[in-house]
């Protein structure tokens, strides 16, 4: 039987250190506590994320290895950075905050259900509202085909979740989302989880004791706290496509 420490949702229990962390599940450090801005804020300045299903309590995790994006090299594919150069479609910031969330919580193919439950919807559209949480938005038109949501502490991204109702649409926002960043001096964007489709993209891993000093060293105020809607730098598609190098 896994024990695990319980935070109370009553007061503002510390996190446990990350390194007591499971080994198996990879990165399970506490249950319990509540999702209330302080305490989510709080938990990405120590490396850890919340992540569970419905019927679930609250689970908080800080996995042995990190996924990380550097926001000034990111790889473009050679098929995708020619699809780029063509493509007309548009780039927002958070002007559709609670659709890019509820496009995220929709079930995907070949999955039953989603992590991204209505308490977790709720507590992210809050922490919008108070300027730490945001969305990167692609648009073809006047239809939302794509988009990336996540926490902006200091100059440190943590990446949540991202979508896709068109081809590319996805890597497109992670692009965009890159490029912006890296002109606001954030050098790295948190992936949390790897995979294969995140590694054709450029990510790489950092053990949790890098990765934690990393957060440490960036994610500390003022950083960008309000709305991006206009003051991040939205690029064209055609623009990204010159972005890092292109190895296949």
């Amino acid at each position: 039987m896994i024990r695990l420490p319980w935070l109370d949702s009553e007061c503002l229990d510390p996190f446990p250190p990350v390194a007591t962390a499971l080994a198996e599940p990879d990165g399970l450090l506490a249950a319990g506590g509540d999702l209330r801005p302080e305490r989510l804020l709080d938990a990405y300045r120590h490396g850890i994320f919340p992540w569970f299903s419905a019927g679930q309590p609250i689970l908080w995790w800080s996995p042995a290895r990190r996924s990380v994006f550097d926001t000034a090299q990111p790889h473009v594919p050679r098929r995708l950075r020619r699809w780029l150069r063509g493509c007309d479609w548009s780039i927002r910031v958070d002007t559709a905050f609670g659709q890019v969330i509820e496009a995220c919580a929709a079930p995907r193919a070949r999955e039953r259900g989603t992590w991204i439950t209505p308490a977790m919807v709720t507590a992210y559209v809050r922490l919008h509202e108070l300027g730490h949480a945001h969305a990167l938005e692609v648009w073809d038109g006047a239809t939302l085909v794509g988009g990336i949501y996540g926490v902006a502490l200091g100059r440190m991204f943590f990446g949540e979740s991202m979508f896709s109702r068109r081809s590319n649409a996805s890597k497109l926002a992670l692009l965009a989302l890159c490029a912006g960043l890296h002109e606001w001096d954030f050098p790295l964007l948190d992936a949390q989880i790897a995979s294969p489709h995140l590694a054709t993209l450029g990510a790489r891993e950092l053990p949790r004791d890098a990765f934690c000093s990393e957060v440490a060293r960036l994610a500390v105020p003022p950083g960008r706290v309000g709305s991006w809607r206009e003051a991040f730098a939205c690029h064209r598609p055609a623009a990204l496509a010159a972005m890092g190098g292109s190895r296949r």
